[in-house]
């Protein structure tokens, strides 16, 4: 079911608001100077079955799940990333992100391509450390997941044709390669992420969606440049800076 929230948006911008509003998160559009602005970021979990096993996990197809993260945590292509509080261990994750062009609640598998708006290249930045710790105690990821900028974007490159189904996924860091695999290696395809997702959550346009990483996932320090890329999606350059002080 497809809907559209622009009539309740525009009920909000007819009111006053007691405090500033805040600027939207956008992304550029490859070959464009139109934007892309960012609704929700979803993330897929363990959605590669090599990054699963070295994660300790079962690599069998096991039902997908989900974490979020907010706006915020996006920084576009070529931004640096302060190394963020409370941890010395945050990883890398490379990932195919998908764009949505349109919302809607409980999708079919069949219908979901015409969601798609297209397509960028990700990380999903982890303190490893803490999202251990969260794990341990049985608690939620948040703490290990979301910190300003731990989910930089490239450029979105508008979906032609069919959607993408195979193509090389690949991290450097300063030059040496972390990652390596094949996007056709997801568990669970774009299509069932769409539908499985908008039977949780109500979808967006300008949704992100982070699919999963494939294994090689490690650690990263202020000083790494990090190029992050997608076979037939684009580049994604990102540095790491010395922890900061305050937002």
């Amino acid at each position: 079911m497809c809907y559209n929230a622009i009539s309740v948006l525009d009920q909000h911008r007819s009111m006053i608001s007691v405090i500033p509003v805040a600027s939207p998160v956008s992304l550029p559009l490859s070959n464009s100077a139109q934007t892309f602005p960012v609704q929700n970021v979803y993330c897929v979990g363990r959605n590669y079955a090599d990054h699963a096993i070295e994660m300790g996990h079962d690599p069998n197809r096991e039902s997908p799940f989900f974490f979020m993260k907010p706006a915020y945590a996006v920084l576009p292509d070529g931004g640096e990333m302060k190394y963020p509080p409370l941890s010395s261990d945050v990883h890398h994750e490379v990932e195919l992100v998908v764009a949505l062009g349109k919302g809607g609640t409980n999708i079919s598998v069949a219908e979901a391509a015409d969601y798609v708006f297209g397509y960028g290249v990700g990380l999903d930045l982890t303190r490893r450390d803490l999202q251990a710790e969260a794990k341990r105690q049985s608690r939620p990821w948040e703490a290990g997941k979301v910190f300003l900028h731990s989910a930089p974007c490239s450029k979105i490159v508008p979906k032609e044709g069919d959607l993408l189904e195979a193509g090389n996924i690949q991290l450097f860091v300063n030059g040496d390669q972390r990652q390596q695999g094949n996007i056709n290696q997801m568990i669970w395809k774009i299509p069932e992420i769409i539908a499985t997702l908008s039977t949780l959550f109500p979808l967006q346009a300008g949704d992100l969606i982070y699919t999963g990483t494939p294994s090689g996932v490690g650690p990263i320090a202020p000083g790494d440049n990090l190029l992050a890329l997608v076979e037939n999606v684009g580049a994604l350059n990102v540095s790491i800076v010395d922890e900061f002080s305050s937002l």
